[in-house]
């Protein structure tokens, strides 16, 4: 049944036994009935008209005035909070405080006025090999030995461009000074010439010695170290 015939039979029975009862009769809620007898209302756009201009408000020549004093040497550093309270106290005033914010509302101003240092973007650091024996990385692995709580220690050199082991050793404990030999054997055994390798490593106290450090600095071999509290860089 369409709505307006709807309407139109539970007015003709209202008159008879009312309203809520033919709408009761018909199933039809009370609410919608009302809502149907309604008019439409019409929503009429409101023209957009110049708000008039308080007889208070500043001028242009006052409102600059009031930008080159928040914008000098002496109050750049300064809100307008404080701006305002300083110039009070040299018997000076030249509007609200809250003008002064809308003022530099106005030209973009509601910031950090003075300048500002750019956060420079650091890249994470990489170590890229082209070819062999560019990169090495090295490391010190613990084996199960033939008993309990007995283990071998596995130092291993490898090559970051060909993920060839170049050295290795197999020990009974971690030793700086067996990590020193190894490396020592091995830039010899693969011709490793001045400022040619890298030696990658983590912070173990092995990777750290002072005299792998040295012995890297007479070999001409860049030591690079993962920074702490990090995983390791190298792909």
């Amino acid at each position: 049944m369409e709505s307006e015939a709807v309407v139109a039979r539970v007015t003709e029975m209202g008159q008879v036994c009312g309203i809520a009862a033919a709408c009761q009769e018909l199933a039809v809620p009370r609410s919608w009935y009302y809502r149907q007898q309604a008019e439409p209302v019409i929503v009429v756009p409101v023209q957009n008209r110049p708000q008039p201009r308080p007889a208070h408000a500043l001028s242009a020549e006052e409102k600059a005035i009031v930008e080159t004093t928040l914008n000098s040497e002496r109050f750049c550093d300064l809100s307008p909070r404080q701006v305002y309270a300083q110039l009070l106290d040299d018997g000076h005033y030249l509007c609200h405080w809250r003008t002064m914010y809308r003022i530099l509302a106005e030209i973009g101003q509601v910031h950090e006025r003075r300048a500002q240092r750019k956060k420079r973007v650091y890249g994470k650091p990489q170590l890229k090999a082209t070819g062999p024996n560019q990169v090495w990385t090295w490391d010190i692995t613990l084996l199960p030995g033939p008993t309990r709580g007995h283990f071998y220690y596995l130092y291993v050199i490898l090559d970051v461009y060909s993920r060839y082991v170049v050295g290795w050793l197999l020990a009974s404990c971690e030793s700086a000074e067996l990590a020193e030999g190894l490396v020592a054997a091995t830039c010899a055994k693969q011709g490793i010439q001045p400022e040619q390798l890298t030696l990658h490593a983590d912070r173990g106290s092995a990777m750290r010695a002072i005299t792998l450090a040295q012995l890297l600095s007479d070999l001409g071999v860049a030591k690079s170290h993962t920074r702490p509290y990090t995983p390791n860089s190298l792909p």
